[in-house]
């Protein structure tokens, strides 16, 4: 039996467990996102923040693919399911369990000393903790190899210095991973952010991840225990590795979004009446629903691919880039054909369509732009960097 809502049976590559989690992420998003969601977005705010993080922590979403210290220990296909349901209900949502898992704690989990994991993840597994990311500078973004953050010893202490902006979770954070020069290369920190001299003004006058927590971070003389280094790595692998993991879960997050978009214009077009008739019986209605179809079900279907070679070990970033490219690119355009089908009403908060549809425009450049994804495949198609 064909199923609108998977013409594709991909569900059947899922299993009992895989679909239970599935269920239970969509579940909790239903009932503590969507209802307030386009109200959180049209204020430009995310209130009772560290109380779904708790909840989300209590799910299990946070750190969901990391092993010990409290984390579910899931798989990467599961890990994927929880961030397209997440952002199926809005971008900020997911952002803040990516931020949360796939970056501050992956960073300390990956490549920090057991007392940083043990005094920091069980409580950002439970959303006790909340996590930032400090890598993106006000005047460096794609190029993070001239990031003008720097670490300098003193005696047998660090100290901090620089600025680090669009920072997602920055302003409600415990705890903040910084990357920052020093003599023996880029350094990660974990930085507590109560320490004097660390501060987080929340960035405002979005017009897109409204319902997020965006931040600038500032150090200004954050003096830190020489323990305070991520010692397990040195150099541009340290974040890179975190933002690979990252993107992994925009693969599949953007398709969530992508989907909740087209399941309003389907939806829409079944009841929406012009011309005597519901304009899903128009010809042209009908192939625009297609197309839509089409795009969203071959993302998830790329993504659920990539999972299982994360699963197997075997995914590699120029994978992830293919993934990252490709479905937020045409989670986008399913977001722009759904408000055509939608008309005026695309562009109101009652439906979703272009709530998604600006969030995506983040998304879109997040975790590396277009230019720098399609850079990394072009590097790998001909062995030439055209990065310099």
């Amino acid at each position: 039996m064909f199923v609108p809502t998977d013409p594709l049976g991909l569900d059947e590559l899922l299993t009992p467990e895989d679909l239970a989690i599935r269920d239970s992420v969509r579940g909790w998003a239903a009932d503590r996102v969507l209802p307030h969601v386009a109200d959180w977005y049209e204020k430009g705010e995310l209130p009772g923040i560290r109380e779904l993080a708790r909840e989300l922590g209590a799910l299990g979403a946070l750190g969901m693919s990391l092993e010990g210290y409290g984390c579910a220990g899931a798989t990467a296909v599961q890990y994927g399911l929880a961030c397209l349901e997440l952002e199926a209900a809005d971008s900020g949502i997911r952002s803040l369990v990516s931020v949360q898992g796939s970056l501050a704690m992956y960073a300390i989990h990956r490549y920090g000393s057991e007392e940083q994991k043990q005094q920091w993840l069980p409580g950002m597994a439970a959303g006790e903790y909340i996590g930032c990311f400090g890598l993106t500078e006000p005047d460096v973004g794609s190029d993070p190899a001239a990031m003008r953050t720097h670490a300098k010893r003193d005696g047998t202490d660090w100290v901090l210095n620089g600025r680090k902006m669009w920072i997602t979770n920055g302003s409600v954070a415990a705890v903040a991973v910084v990357w920052a020069q020093t003599e023996d290369g880029i350094r990660g920190f974990a930085v507590p952010t109560d320490t004097p001299g660390f501060s987080a003004p929340e960035i405002k006058h979005k017009w897109s991840l409204r319902a997020s927590v965006t931040s600038e971070l500032v150090m200004d003389d954050v003096r830190l225990p020489a323990d305070a280094v991520l010692a397990g790595v040195s150099g541009l692998k340290g974040p890179l590795s975190c933002l690979s993991h990252a993107r992994y879960g925009i693969v599949w997050g953007s398709m969530g979004a992508a989907r909740a978009s087209f399941e309003a214009a389907l939806d829409y077009a079944k009841t929406r009446e012009q011309f005597g008739r519901p304009i899903g019986g128009f010809q042209l209605t009908q192939a625009k629903l297609a197309d839509m179809a089409l795009e969203l079900h071959k993302g998830i279907l790329l993504a659920h691919h990539l999972g299982r070679r994360m699963d197997a070990g075997t995914l590699r970033p120029e994978q992830i880039s293919f993934g990252k490219l490709n479905n937020v690119r045409e989670a986008i355009e399913i977001c722009r054909t759904a408000r055509t089908v939608l008309g005026a009403n695309g562009i109101s908060l009652e439906y979703p369509v272009m709530r998604h549809a600006t969030n995506l425009e983040s998304v879109l450049t997040y975790e590396g732009t277009v230019e720098m994804h399609q850079l990394v495949l072009g590097k790998a198609l001909t062995g030439l960097d055209a990065f310099r």
